[in-house]
């Protein structure tokens, strides 16, 4: 048997020495690689006034994630493609992000209409899934890794999501008695419509009026003279930005005649549609989901919307934030959040962790149900009274927004009906 030299021993010690520290320059390098997290964003298309601003504040939340340490100890890099608003290119980003840029984590993009087609997908991979305004779309999968940032929460959330325009239907005097139901045919309008027929059923309300028209609808004058035709007391449209604006035009150019006209009419949410049509959405009553007032008005979320403000004014984006940001912020801060108190990436570890923990966000606490929304709805019902102009300024402090559901955020009286309150 040899024994080593003293030449040896010292070749075999500085080898060792080489070694370890090769081992450790890997794991220093592998810990500085981005930790990516992949989702499709509505940059272009019918989505683009909310898309673009949901992008914006997920990028500040990556900024101050990676001010902070970033997670895991790695920096934050997001990685995003345009779905042009179109649920047909979800799959196929989809899997890019997953196959080709091979990212760390997957996330939805924003609205039902564009979460939904990633689900397939996601369950084939077995990954968690955050999804950001998708409303209950998980009613059809029954996911168990699926949990969704939006307000419409419970066990009901397509009943949940239009429960404050019930509720101010029923404050009218005479209480109504017919209702027509209207939305585009796609995911979104469907599980809306869905909800608000089981709450019109509820009531005992005629329905005298329930169809769909095509999402390439460019004429909404023939549907609205066809609502008319059937006098409900109350209107309900389901609708995203490119039909929420043209039934509006087409109602004022008709002349509609109803106790309240609204509900689900996503698109009056965003400042650049607020803006652009004015005086016309006076006597509306939609739902909205964030607003500067009560308990909504936190010391974080004001923060968050100075931060979000100063960076808008030259990016070509939703100039006040009040709608979208907050809960796109929200969206990463739970993920975050998840994955700092996991310590790993583990996909199952990630979704045991969400359904079990509450998370506290620019939105207030979040904690998911067994559906994976959360436990508790809090939406919004807000009547348009008093617009004057197309100035931006009248929106800031939403005086002209009237909230009148939660009976806790009340700030006025439903005007009706909807012919009267247009003025």
């Amino acid at each position: 048997m040899e024994t080593a030299t003293p030449y040896t021993t010292s070749v075999i010690r500085h080898l060792l020495c080489a070694l370890l520290a090769t081992g450790a320059a890997t794991s220093a390098a592998r810990a500085a690689e981005p930790l990516t997290i992949g989702f499709d964003t509505e940059a272009t298309g019918g989505l683009a006034p909310n898309g673009k601003a949901a992008l914006l504040a997920m990028q500040i939340w990556a900024e101050d994630t990676n001010a902070k340490g970033g997670l895991l100890g790695r920096p934050v890099k997001l990685i995003t493609y345009d779905d042009q608003s179109n649920p047909a290119l979800v799959p196929g980003i989809v899997t890019k992000l997953l196959d080709v840029d091979k990212v760390d984590i997957l996330i939805g993009g924003n609205g039902t209409n564009v979460v939904a087609p990633a689900l397939p997908v996601v369950m084939q991979r077995h990954l968690t899934f955050l999804g950001l305004f998708g409303l209950d779309v998980n009613s059809e999968f029954h996911y168990d890794r699926y949990f969704s940032i939006i307000p419409a929460g419970g066990p009901h959330p397509k009943e949940a999501f239009s429960q404050g325009f019930f509720a101010a239907a029923e404050a009218m005097n005479p209480k109504p008695q017919s209702i027509a139901l209207v939305g585009a045919d796609a995911e979104f309008p469907k599980n809306a419509l869905d909800g608000a027929r089981t709450q019109a059923q509820r009531a005992g309300y005629k329905i005298v009026y329930d169809h769909t028209y095509p999402p390439s609808t460019a004429d909404y004058t023939p549907i609205v003279r066809a609502i008319q035709a059937t006098n409900p007391d109350i209107v309900y449209v389901a609708s995203y930005p490119p039909d929420t604006v043209g039934m509006i035009r087409a109602t004022n150019e008709v002349g509609l005649k109803a106790g309240m006209f609204g509900g689900g009419m996503v698109g009056l949410q965003a400042t650049s549609i607020k803006t652009q049509l004015g005086p016309l959405i006076n006597g509306i009553v939609d739902y909205d989901f964030w607003l500067p007032v009560g308990r909504y008005a936190t010391p974080e979320a004001l923060d968050f919307l100075k931060k979000y403000q100063a960076r808008a004014a030259n990016s070509g984006v939703d100039a006040l934030g009040y709608y979208l940001p907050p809960f796109a912020y929200a969206d990463l801060q739970v993920l975050g959040a998840a994955v700092e108190g996991v310590g790993s990436l583990d996909q199952a570890k990630l979704a045991d962790y969400l359904r079990t923990h509450t998370f506290h966000t620019l939105v207030g606490d979040i904690t998911f149900g067994p559906n994976g929304e959360w436990t508790e709805p809090r939406v919004l019902a807000v009547q348009f009274q008093g617009v004057q102009s197309h100035d931006l300024e009248q929106f800031r402090d939403p005086k002209v927004e009237v909230i009148l559901w939660p009976p806790a955020l009340k700030s006025g009286e439903l005007r009706a009906p909807y012919t009267d309150a247009q003025h």
